[in-house]
């Protein structure tokens, strides 16, 4: 059988081939990845670089932090944290950012729950004090104490200012609904939020406790004081009926 010889241009090879004609480097697969693939390498590298950022944050503070130590944390150089990131402002803002997000998502996953505001809360309440116990806490409460420009501070208090506002609410339906102790909202949400928020001064990985476990815990405390309480009246109907039959 004749075989067909393709035309080259002068000086140049033809490219190898393999079976029916496929070029072999298109067998062995291109060197540059499609760009799905790059995409999700370089997200999964910036988040390399966010978590560097926390960890270090958490350990030095912010202004004691500078973009040298976090690309030796990551044995990179600074120009390849500057690929992912254009300053360490930048990098506090997404660390807070990836630290509040779990309790953003939780907010808009049990708006489809049919359950008591009660329950939603502590939904919600579960993901917050997991977040606060995170790499990323620290970030979290302190990210708007620091230097920051006016529009990124701006930015973190809208945030905030919505996380507050999603407990409030539900706090409102709870009471609504009589799921929740007739309460001061905003008073309430301060309370629950302040409380969560100070696990990220004093918690450590290394705690005999997870982060999941001690959300768990404050919860208990929480639910102690939202569950609704039996009026006293209700209370004495009660006690006498339940001793009518005794005596009877």
């Amino acid at each position: 059988m004749a075989t067909s010889r393709r035309k080259t241009a002068p000086g140049r090879a033809a490219p190898e081939t393999g079976p029916a004609g496929t070029s072999a480097a298109g067998a062995r697969g291109s060197p540059w990845r499609a760009s799905g693939e790059r995409a999700r390498d370089r997200q999964i590298k910036r988040e390399a670089v966010i978590r560097a950022a926390a960890h270090a944050f958490n350990h030095k503070g912010y202004h004691n932090t500078s973009l040298d130590d976090i690309a030796a944390a990551l044995k990179v150089s600074k120009p390849t944290v500057y690929y992912y990131v254009s300053n360490k402002e930048q990098l506090l803002f997404e660390c807070f950012v990836a630290g509040i997000e779990p309790i953003r998502s939780a907010f808009r996953k049990v708006r489809r729950l049919k359950a008591s505001a009660r329950v939603r809360l502590q939904a919600v309440l579960g993901h917050y004090g997991q977040a606060v116990a995170s790499e990323f806490g620290w970030c979290m409460v302190r990210a708007e104490d620091q230097d920051l420009s006016p529009v990124m501070s701006a930015h973190i208090k809208s945030l905030k200012s919505e996380i507050d506002q999603g407990i409030r609410r539900l706090l409102r339906e709870g009471v609504q609904d009589g799921s929740i102790h007739p309460c001061d909202p905003k008073m309430t949400a301060f309370a629950l939020a302040g409380a969560l928020n100070w696990i990220a001064h004093w918690y450590r990985e290394n705690q005999s406790m997870t982060g999941a476990q001690i959300a768990a815990a404050f919860i208990t405390v929480f639910e102690n004081g939202l569950i609704p309480r039996v009026t006293a009246e209700a209370a004495r109907r009660t006690g006498g009926a339940v001793a009518g039959r005794a005596r009877r």
